[in-house]
């Protein structure tokens, strides 16, 4: 006997946020919300996790007692629909360590690991809605063949809401903005 997989039937309509705010940490764990719907992203590798957590490190250290650099939460786009994204990496003001929903004003810089599977979402469509949102940074780190992480920087236009290309860095990232970083990641 085999068992049929149903979805809930929350997972086939919009998604409001006073709903999505009354969620447990456990429903909102692996998911985001894109214009209402659930999106159910796959468990990231383990190198994935680590290339996020040593950016996350150097990042947190280079920013200074303003800012903070944290790995996987919630950062509220819009509220109708509903859209939240989980970035990889956040830089978010310090002073705002307690309030939920982050929203883009509070954020800096985020930051996307690719992995297969979230190649055109972090390429494409995150890019826009980031820069729509007003993030003055956004960097995508590509986990290459090679095994050597190639990081792309990415930087607001605030006229258009729009990514300007940045530096690219292969292995060791020497960026200077949003702040002086240097780490290396060329020896995971």
């Amino acid at each position: 006997m085999t068992a049929e997989m149903v979805a809930p039937a929350w997972m086939h309509s919009q998604i409001s946020a006073e709903q999505y705010d009354s969620w447990s940490e456990e429903q909102c764990a692996g998911i985001e919300i894109v214009d209402g719907m659930v999106v159910v992203s796959p468990s990231a590798s383990k190198r994935h996790n680590r290339l996020a957590r040593i950016l996350a490190n150097a990042l947190d250290a280079a920013a200074g007692p303003d800012w903070n650099a944290d790995t996987y939460f919630d950062v509220r786009l819009q509220d109708v629909p509903l859209t939240n994204r989980r970035p990889d990496v956040i830089v978010y003001r310090s002073d705002t360590v307690d309030l939920t929903p982050t929203r883009p004003e509070h954020v800096l810089l985020v930051v996307e690991v690719v992995s297969p599977g979230s190649e055109t979402t972090d390429r494409i469509v995150k890019v826009d809605q980031y820069a729509k949102a007003g993030i003055a940074f956004y960097w995508r780190v590509e986990q290459a063949a090679t095994g050597v992480p190639i990081v792309y920087t990415y930087v607001l236009d605030p006229a258009n809401r729009a990514y300007r290309d940045g530096e690219v860095f292969t292995g060791t990232v020497k960026a200077t903005a949003p702040f002086p970083v240097t780490v290396d990641l060329g020896t995971l």
